[in-house]
């Protein structure tokens, strides 16, 4: 009897922090979802810091590339001279996630020497930690296809092409916002470290035709190598949620980071505009995201404007949720709104809005618009326009038939065509794609 040798998977995920970050729950939802596909095995590999995530965390638990010490290197050029054993105690996920916790926020802007050294692996300070990774994926994985989180952790590829032959596939799923932010010379000095490390790279995935068609041209890297795959969320606790609580006001939901980048502010102007029309005097929202100490004063300001209109008892601020919280806000919102600032390249809390029936209202840029056209699960606005915004909530909140039909619509898209599984599997196709060593197995669809 012959036995069929497992695609083996290294996906080397970025950790936020101590945040719920977007890009840290889609990895880990897309690992454990290959992982369950037949004949593969998948390791999510975390580096700067363990991940946050409020699903059960598939990573392995040691932290690559680790945050401590990649910061001393770059301060303190010696240490990265250091044995490995000196040094190593640094990288204890206990450690890291206690130093994020305390760690001040650093915006890009104080991060642009650090970045162009990371792309540059072994030419760079953080040579010691590069040769650990890929000597550690050498040894104890020997990968076919090696996915990475994002562009800007890429600086390894050379040094691990000399190690094992595999699939390099690189995710986009926001770099850009990131390097935009650097000052120059260094964010020139990194899209020309991107640019060459594009050659070692087989295929780029993204989660919409606007980022794939935008990130072609701005890292000027050949559109063939881009691939679109659907995003998707676990939706299996997300079928199992009770109806909302009966003779509730009707309740305006976010569920983001608390940044202007989200457009929170967007988002109270709309809100105290809808209130002060006087359609829907009992009108809520209810707000959730993690808060960083330098968005503190941010958030104060639009507290201090739902207070100057008379709206603090109309608000509910939740903080940062887990699983639980989430799906609990989820359950009692009649439409979600997060409405960016920046065109964001796919939108998680989108699906996992229509995941759980309720519809969703978005600025028309980035993914949205295909989103939406996809599930057709709530509308589009001009961006930037509190008062566009103001009527198209008020505008749903009066007619609960739409609202309801949908997040109808949207919830059954989710459900047949945004799951994790249909991630996965479209992700095993284009590695199939590849000529990655993919089974026949792995990709048949499930139905």
């Amino acid at each position: 009897m012959t036995s069929t040798k497992p695609l083996k998977i290294a996906y080397i995920t970025a950790g936020a922090g101590g945040m719920f970050c977007g890009s840290c729950l889609h990895d880990n939802t897309l690992a454990r979802a290959l992982s369950r596909m037949p004949d593969v095995e998948c390791l999510l590999v975390p580096t700067y810091t363990p991940i946050r995530t409020d699903e059960d965390d598939v990573s392995v638990p040691r932290v690559f590339l680790g945050g401590i010490n990649v910061y001393l290197e770059q301060r303190l050029p010696l240490v990265g001279y250091l044995p490995s054993w000196a040094t190593r105690w640094l990288d204890h996920p206990r450690l890291l996630r206690w130093a994020a916790s305390r760690a001040i926020n650093m915006p890009p802007k104080q991060l642009g020497a650090l970045t162009v050294s990371m792309l540059r692996g072994t030419h760079g300070r953080q040579r010691r930690e590069m040769r650990a990774l890929c000597r550690w994926l050498a040894e104890n994985l020997q990968p076919d296809v090696v996915i990475l989180s994002n562009i800007l952790i890429a600086g390894f590829l050379p040094e691990l092409r000399r190690h094992i032959n595999a699939k390099i596939v690189v995710t986009l799923q926001g770099d850009d916002i990131f390097l935009r932010e650097l000052p120059d010379p260094y964010q020139l000095d990194a899209l020309r470290e991107i640019r060459r490390l594009g050659g070692h790279v087989d295929a780029f995935l993204t989660y919409s035709r606007y980022y794939a068609d935008f990130m072609s041209s701005y890292l000027e890297l050949p559109r063939e190598k881009f691939h679109l795959t659907p995003l998707g969320v676990d939706t299996r606790d997300f079928q199992a949620l009770p109806p909302p609580a009966e003779a509730r006001p009707p309740t305006i939901g976010y569920l983001a980071r608390l940044a202007p980048e989200k457009g929170l502010h967007i988002l109270v102007d709309a809100f105290i505009e809808l209130r002060a029309r006087g359609h829907i005097p009992g009108a809520r929202l209810a707000v959730a995201g993690w808060l960083g100490e330098h968005r503190r004063e941010y958030v104060d300001q639009q507290l201090a404007k739902l207070r100057a209109a008379g709206l603090t008892d109309s608000v509910e601020m939740l903080g940062t949720v887990d699983r639980a919280g989430k799906l609990a806000l989820l359950r009692e919102i009649d439409v979600l709104s997060v409405p960016t600032t920046y065109q964001d390249p796919k939108g998680l809390f989108v699906l996992e809005a229509l995941a759980a029936g309720k519809p969703v209202v978005q600025p028309a840029h980035g993914a949205f618009p295909e989103l939406l056209h996809a599930t057709g699960g709530g509308q589009l606005v001009r961006p930037l326009d509190p008062s566009a915004l103001a009527f198209a909530l008020e505008e749903l909140l009066l007619d609960r038939e739409q609202c309801r039909q949908l997040g109808a619509a949207g919830q059954r898209a989710v459900l047949q065509h945004f799951h994790a599984e249909a991630m996965a599997r479209h992700v095993l196709q284009i590695l199939g794609q590849l000529a990655a060593p993919v089974s026949p197995s792995a990709i048949a669809v499930n139905t």
